[in-house]
């Protein structure tokens, strides 16, 4: 019942309101005895590690973003290196894990949603992924929330799709149709060795906003959905482990290969804690 509550509630919230004033508040230096209490609140409410940080210090940040989106340790998440290795992007549980079927990609029980929709409704930039490999990873509130390269590419286009604000969590997750497909959300479509791969960060309630190394803040009209292409000096070169984006305030990555260009690990399962550069899949290409 209190399930039932949690998602209904979310149908009749502002979403986007009181989103842009949650990231407002995250982006404020203002106050600093005020974000002070609320980060302590929040790392002894989730159990934040923050003996992991590069800055162990939650007071030293300057905003609560700057504490969400902080970076770690240098070395503390090694990368896995070997040639044929794709790695996990990020710190987060699998929510699923397998292959696109009929242009829908599993959502939870009796939940799927659209490739298509879920790269902005055009069919070609999704065509290459038909049939192919996806992986959903869910960022809770405890991890870090820095996306980094599951493997080395070339910036080829991004995506800003307008949506919604949904809770990104499991309970909301079972009984959201469309879920990921209906969220806010921006697809950075890469070349690499294996084919194409997309990276989608999705918005979420509360996600202050999705930010990459190359655009920054990405914020353009909330009503429609815009497009960039790089070619030439702008096609932006990336190596594997490599940061492309963060959350401002967490969400969950979808992460899309074509079909037959690699297969995941068999450890890697639906609930399974991953973090960020460890082996998650293997590229068939290879001969390694």
């Amino acid at each position: 019942m209190l399930d039932k509550l949690f998602v209904l509630s979310q149908y009749v919230t502002p979403q986007l309101a009181v989103s842009r004033l949650a990231g407002r508040f995250a982006d404020s230096d203002k106050s600093p005895a005020l974000k002070n209490r609320f980060t302590r609140w929040f790392i002894n409410r989730y159990g934040v590690d923050m003996s992991e940080a590069a800055e162990s210090n939650p007071e030293a940040y300057a905003t609560f973003n700057e504490f969400f989106t902080r970076a770690l340790k240098p070395g503390i998440r090694p990368v896995a290196d070997a040639a044929d290795t794709f790695i996990s992007p990020v710190d987060g549980a699998i929510s699923q894990i397998g292959q696109v079927g009929d242009d829908r990609v599993f959502q939870a029980k009796g939940q799927s949603f659209s490739l298509t929709e879920l790269l902005g409704g055009n069919e070609e930039r999704a065509k290459p992924f038909a049939e192919g490999e996806f992986s959903t990873i869910y960022l809770s509130p405890k991890d870090y929330h820095r996306v980094h390269m599951p493997l080395a590419g070339t910036l080829r286009e991004m995506v800003y799709v307008p949506g919604k604000l949904f809770s990104v969590n499991p309970v909301t997750a079972e009984n959201v149709p469309n879920l990921f497909a209906r969220n806010e959300r921006v697809a950075c479509i890469f070349d690499t060795e294996a084919g194409p791969m997309a990276l989608v960060l999705v918005g979420a309630m509360i996600v202050g906003s999705v930010e990459t190394t190359w655009g920054g803040v990405i914020a353009p009209n909330p009503h429609k959905v815009s497009h960039w292409q790089y070619q030439g000096d702008e096609a932006v070169s990336f190596e594997k482990g490599e940061e492309m984006g963060r959350f401002r305030l967490g969400s969950t990555v979808v992460l899309v290969m074509p079909r037959g260009s690699m297969k995941w690990k068999p450890n890697q399962v639906p609930g399974k804690t991953v973090r960020m550069g460890e082996a998650f899949g293997t590229l068939r290409a290879s001969k390694a």
